[in-house]
């Protein structure tokens, strides 16, 4: 795995840089720009911005909340409404996407970006994660009409299999869960 760095100096380059992002053999880019433009504007240029929320889920035993959305393992995220405040876009979106009813959230931990096309439009979306507790006795009911196949808890050896078939923005969250304080059993 290896990190580039790279010159660029408008919106088409940094497309191209981004497209190398999908080598397996390349870790990151560092992208700067010689010629004065900020490079957070010239990067956001292309994009739609999308504000979104969700959660870290930990049941009483510590295992975290997944679920298999269009193949893959996810976390329950999901867009913020107009007007709704981003820890109550977190809490509706857990609730909606893995029918948790007994859900508290404990605390902000992080925001992850990442970028995606659709219906051919490009989007940056920013998703700010709580660490939350649920009740493991409550129902876990997938959210079919979003694609979510399966709601599950996984214990440590199971969030280690689910690295290799999650997508790679998740994966500084899977690190942060090894070491939460909150997954702690009392």
């Amino acid at each position: 795995m290896q990190w580039l760095a790279l010159r660029v100096d408008d919106h088409e380059e940094v497309g191209r840089a981004l497209v190398l992002l999908a080598q397996p053999s390349i870790e990151g880019i560092h992208l700067y720009s010689g010629n004065g433009v900020n490079m957070w504007d010239l990067f956001q240029g292309g994009y739609t911005l999308v504000q979104a929320a969700g959660g870290l889920v930990l049941d009483e035993q510590g295992r975290l909340l997944a679920m298999r959305r269009l193949g893959k393992w996810d976390l329950p995220k999901g867009k913020v409404d107009h007007g709704e405040g981003i820890p109550e876009a977190a809490l509706r979106e857990v609730r909606e996407e893995c029918g948790m009813v007994e859900l508290e959230l404990l605390r902000p931990l992080t925001s992850t970006w990442h970028t995606y096309t659709h219906k051919g439009s490009h989007f940056l979306k920013r998703t700010d994660w709580f660490v939350m507790r649920a009740n493991s006795s409550d129902a876990l009911i997938p959210e079919h009409a979003e694609g979510i196949e399966e709601v599950r808890w996984l214990n440590a050896t199971e969030v280690e299999r689910m690295r290799a078939e999650t997508y790679t923005s998740l994966l500084p969250l899977l690190r942060m869960w090894e070491t939460l304080p909150e997954r702690q059993v009392h």
